[in-house]
C-alpha cells in the first residue's frame, strides 16, 4: 500500500502510515517524509497513483486538506481510480463499485478517528465484480487509453 500527501494532510498521513504498518499493512510513505508547510500535493498524489498502478492490486492514500485535489492529482495518472471519502458508505461503494484503487481522505474533515474509519473501510471491502460494475471500469479504460468517449445511453 501506498500512502502520499501534502502539508495538510502530513500528520494524518504520518498517523495511517504508523497505524497501519502496526497491524500488518506493509506501507510506503510516498512523502513528504517531513513537513513543509510550503510543499504542494501534485508531486506527492502523482507519485502514490503511479506506485499504485505500477504495483498490481496494491492500493493507495492519498490526505490532503479537503482530499479534492489529492483525488484530482492522482486520478491524472492512467491506471488510477481515486475516490474521495467522506464516509464509510462512500469508501466501500468506492471500493464494491468502481474498484477504486486510491482513496482521498480530508484531514481538515474528519477526525482522526473517523479518518481511520474511512480508511479501514476503504481497505477491508474488495471489488464487487458485477457486470455492469465492470462494464462501466471498462468504458473508462478505453477513453482513458484512446480518448474516444463511451456512447451515449
Amino acid at each position: 500500500m501506498y500512502v502520499g500527501s501534502d502539508h495538510a494532510g502530513f500528520e494524518l498521513k504520518s498517523h495511517l502510515v504508523d497505524r497501519l504498518n502496526a497491524t500488518g499493512h506493509d506501507v510506503v510513505d510516498v512523502g513528504p517524509l517531513v513537513f513543509d508547510p510550503d510543499d504542494d500535493y501534485p508531486g506527492y498524489c502523482v507519485a502514490t497513483g503511479t506506485a499504485v498502478v505500477a504495483d498490481p492490486g496494491s492500493l493507495g492514500i492519498v490526505v490532503g486538506g479537503s482530499g479534492n485535489g489529492e483525488q484530482i492529482a492522482a486520478n491524472k495518472v492512467a491506471g488510477v481510480r481515486a475516490a474521495l471519502a467522506w464516509n464509510t458508505e462512500i469508501a466501500r461503494l468506492a471500493r464494491e463499485h468502481n474498484d477504486a484503487n486510491v482513496v482521498s481522505v480530508g484531514a481538515r474533515m474528519h477526525t482522526v478517528a473517523e479518518a481511520d474509519e474511512i480508511v479501514d473501510a476503504f481497505l477491508d471491502t474488495g471489488f464487487s465484480g458485477g457486470e455492469r460494475h465492470e462494464r462501466r471500469i471498462g468504458q473508462l479504460t478505453v477513453y482513458e487509453q484512446t480518448r474516444v468517449p463511451p456512447e451515449l445511453g
